[in-house]
């Protein structure tokens, strides 16, 4: 088994993907890569067994019908949201608020947040995805799931929060997170990469997704449940390990 991690970002230069290859219990750090275009996250895609993506890969299911209101002046579906409960429901999806429920961590918005720009160049690498080698459900019950790396940490008993930027705090909390996940996950062979790791958060949050990509593989994540079920496969769903790191190792 193979798994691919991407940490996309509106900009090829930071934008990352890490290729864990999988042998019995062990994993080895096979690619890691940072200014990476849509050309090769498409071919990784096609390499790997399992895709996690750290991007929504949809849109809140009432966001839609209230731009076509705005857009053909139909008042009704604009003013069903209005107020800030209203608006919660186009800023925020299903998932979102299941994660936060679930782990304390609040998701960005994609439609009212930094997330905008990277989940339209999400949108595009689905669809170049779904051409070569055909549409991949958006609830991740295909080979393509959605990731939240923070949420993973969290669940993995690892510091989830600041260590992200260029400043000295972060990039000491990072490589501390490392030293952690490397005690955690012994079995994990990093491949002499560390160094990248510990001085990049988005190389490091492209091998988390990748290890939470493996938790997808397992059925070792968070599914939908019956009440969101439909939203899933329409807005996307956020895929949060349901066990350890440990876990990782069944064959």
């Amino acid at each position: 088994m193979r798994t691919l991690g991407v940490d996309l970002a509106a900009a090829t230069k930071k934008t990352a993907v890490a290729l864990l290859a999988w042998d019995g219990g062990d994993a080895r750090l096979e690619h890691l890569a940072l200014d990476v275009h849509d050309r090769e996250i498409v071919e990784l895609f096609g390499g790997s067994s399992m895709t996690g993506i750290d991007c929504p890969v949809g849109w809140p299911d009432a966001f839609l019908p209230f731009l076509a209101g705005h857009l053909n002046l139909d008042a009704r579906p604009v003013l069903d949201h209005d107020g800030i409960e209203g608006r919660r429901l186009l800023a925020y999806r299903d998932t979102d608020r299941f994660v936060t429920a679930h782990t304390g961590l609040i998701p960005l918005s994609v439609s009212a947040d930094r997330l905008a720009h990277p989940a339209m160049r999400c949108a595009v690498i689905q669809a170049k995805i779904a051409v070569e080698h055909g549409p991949q459900a958006r609830d991740g019950s295909g080979r393509l799931a959605e990731v939240y790396p923070a949420a993973a940490l969290k669940v993995w008993g690892l510091l989830a929060r600041g260590y992200k930027g260029r400043g000295a705090p972060e990039t000491e909390r990072l490589g501390v997170i490392l030293e952690h996940l490397k005690a955690a996950a012994p079995w994990l062979d990093f491949a002499g990469h560390e160094d990248r790791l510990a001085a990049s958060d988005d190389l490091f949050d492209a091998v988390i997704a990748s290890l939470t990509a493996r938790a997808v593989a397992l059925g070792q994540t968070l599914r939908p449940p019956a009440s969101h079920a439909a939203a899933a496969l329409t807005e996307g769903w956020i895929h949060v390990p349901s066990g350890g790191l440990a876990g990782l190792q069944d064959t």
